[in-house]
């Protein structure tokens, strides 16, 4: 039932409404078809000689307009409620369609976050966890992660405090080596440059294998440690605790050989450093050094425990030493 076309025959629609009604009933068949009938309805309840006749007709056409009021806003509920319901079906695959998307575009959507020579830097990921990253030295996370897990790169030295959320492994990835957890602290060290990696747990559980191919992998306890080469992984106790403290802006070296402590300078640092006498490379140092003292400076301190003569060339990047 047309609102406007009840509104008429009751009396209350104003004379300019009237005119646009009649103008919309002359060119809608369906319309004037319903005014005809609605008009016809009203005249014959007109038609009493008698003023009790009148009456009654009086009475029933009440009755009509009443019933035809009822029956009008039962289908305006109706409609509503049908629109309601289209609108209702509409958002909420409006919201699961952009909540799916959304998921999917960020999920893809990488950030990279990358350390200068000489620099450290920390970051708190979406959900929580904590991540520092030493010199020279990649993460790429999501700005959001997925539903199913969340997964970072890492490729460098980095020292991972992770939220523990059990519904969502987080898996760290760096070069060949996959590494997955639920809420621990662990250190990674992967530099491309070097022959190895190695990854130390310091709080709760890991398990390390190789990407797509969980068929051989670890899992380390707290203090452990496993260090990969090649084909093989071996675990160990961890050989020096202070070793993390790089995140603090210390490198620590614990009875290390001066052949490895040049090649970590040489990516904290991004310098080449030739030596020209190999037995060098046999003395073993212990020290702890401040990282923004500067590879000369370490190389002055380390000098001083065995001698050895320094030659650099800035322009090269070259540091060479020699007896």
């Amino acid at each position: 039932m047309d609102e406007q076309l009840l509104r008429y025959f009751l009396g209350e629609i104003p004379v300019e409404e009237r005119l646009e009604l009649l103008h919309r009933i002359e060119n809608d068949s369906r319309l004037k078809a319903e005014f005809i009938h609605l008009q016809n309805l009203n005249a014959v309840s007109q038609l009493a000689p008698h003023s009790s006749d009148r009456n009654e007709g009086v009475k029933h056409y009440k009755k009509f307009t009443d019933r035809i009021k009822q029956n009008a806003r039962r289908k305006l509920f109706e409609n509503i409620a049908k629109y309601a319901a289209i609108a209702l079906i509409l958002i909420t695959s409006t919201v699961w369609t952009t909540l799916h998307l959304s998921d999917t575009v960020m999920d893809s959507t990488m950030n990279r976050l990358y350390v200068p020579v000489g620099q450290r830097a920390q970051i708190t990921l979406q959900d929580g966890t904590e991540i520092w990253l030493n010199a020279q030295s990649t993460l790429k996370y999501p700005s959001h992660f997925s539903k199913k897990n969340r997964k970072v790169e890492i490729l460098g030295e980095a020292f991972f405090d992770v939220a523990k959320d059990r519904n969502r492994p987080f898996i760290v990835s760096s070069q060949y080596i996959d590494m997955e957890v639920l809420g621990t602290q662990f250190n990674v060290y992967s530099y491309p440059d070097a022959d190895y990696i190695q990854t130390e747990l310091i709080e709760g559980s890991l398990r390390v294998y190789r990407t797509n191919d969980k068929s051989e992998s670890v899992i380390l306890k707290p203090d452990e440690q496993v260090v990969i080469r090649g084909n093989n992984m071996t675990v160990s106790n961890i050989s020096d605790p202070d070793h993390i403290l790089w995140k603090n802006g210390i490198y620590s070296f614990n009875n290390e050989r001066l052949i490895v402590i040049i090649e970590k300078l040489q990516l904290y640092y991004d310098v080449k450093i030739v030596v020209e006498d190999p037995e060098i490379f046999d003395v073993r140092y212990t020290g702890k050094f401040r990282q923004r003292d500067g590879i000369d400076e370490i190389l002055r301190i380390l000098q001083k425990i065995q001698s050895f003569k320094i030659k650099s060339d800035r322009e090269n990047n070259l540091i060479t030493l020699t007896k």
